[in-house]
């Protein structure tokens, strides 16, 4: 065989060992993506459960321990156990559920008078009953809804409600910092000194009013806190800032200085402020959910400068004009 004939030869062997050492290091790659993509995702089944919309993950957690759940045809009445919710067949009292509920965000203006829990053993008006009027907006439709954090019945403002157990949970966290602004009307005025307690951190009973005056005091310090005069008078209005949010913390800080609190009303959570009318509620856009997303990862975020109509005091002057 010429010398031409033999490189020839030797240069297509070459290119076919190529190809095949080519599609032996392609081939692998590609199956070991798809078998990480095909892993099942496996989650606690109350999570599963609260996710769905069935219930709270603590209620889901009875429903699992009454035996009114099945996974895959077999009845599970035990804690702990994990399951993939997008390849087992789950159901609870026989029905099948349907995956996650898709997301919802709502900013709710809590009038005084209502209770932020899902159901009150004395009947008084809650908060979700103010969500059961028709929702505008993408996501019109009823879903099970939980308030983050709490306004107490007296207290009004701005309340989250969700069906974002992770984000709630997130956003409750005092490692988190999320900025959490109110209008105070205080009884008497303050001093000076007094003030300055609060913005440094002052201490207050730990816990509800009811186990403190049982006996069982727990003191502890509150977070630095900002304090602006708002409205001057014999009963004046001050701005307050708090990063936590400790069981009617805002009342206990004043009393520490020998003040009362008269009203309350949250104006601000994180990046958002107060621009419904009492008892109404709006849906949250994209960009305010990335906002709330972000202050709960403790990252620092800024509520747009003009400050809307619900989250200011009306002036003396218009609420005259108004009675006549």
């Amino acid at each position: 065989m010429s010398n031409p004939a033999v490189r020839r030869m030797r240069q297509g062997m070459t290119k076919a060992m190529g190809g095949q050492a080519e599609e032996q290091k392609q081939i692998p790659y590609g199956n070991d993506k798809q078998e990480k993509q095909e892993q099942p995702k496996l989650e606690r089944l109350q999570k599963i459960l609260a996710g769905a919309g069935v219930a709270s993950r603590r209620k889901a957690e009875e429903i699992i321990l009454a035996g009114r759940v099945q996974v895959n045809g077999k009845v599970v009445s035990e804690l702990g156990t994990r399951h993939d919710a997008a390849r087992d067949h789950i159901r609870v009292d026989g029905k099948l559920l349907k995956g996650p509920e898709a997301r919802r965000y709502y900013l709710l203006n809590k009038p005084r008078g209502y209770v932020t829990t899902l159901d009150d053993p004395q009947k008084r008006p809650t908060v979700m009953d103010l969500m059961m009027k028709p929702k505008s907006g993408p996501h019109g439709d009823r879903v099970r809804l939980y308030p983050v954090g709490r306004l107490d019945y007296l207290s009004e403002g701005l309340l989250l409600m969700t069906n974002d157990g992770e984000l709630a949970n997130s956003l409750s966290k005092a490692a988190a910092g999320v900025e959490k602004t109110y209008l105070v009307k205080v009884s008497g005025v303050p001093a000076e000194a007094g003030l300055e307690q609060i913005r440094r951190g002052i201490v207050i009973d730990r816990g509800r009013l009811d186990e403190v005056r049982a006996g069982r005091r727990d003191r502890i310090l509150t977070a630095p806190a900002r304090v602006e005069l708002v409205r001057a008078g014999d009963n004046p209005w001050y701005q307050v800032t708090l990063t936590e949010g400790r069981n009617r913390q805002l009342r206990k800080m004043f009393e520490e200085i020998g003040h009362h609190v008269e009203k309350i009303r949250r104006i601000g959570y994180g990046a958002l402020r107060l621009d419904v009318p009492p008892g109404e509620f709006r849906e949250l856009t994209p960009g305010e959910v990335m906002a709330l997303e972000r202050a709960a990862a403790g990252k620092k975020v800024a509520p747009k400068k003009r400050v809307p109509e619900f989250a200011q005091l009306k002036t003396p002057g218009m609420k005259k004009r108004r009675q006549l």
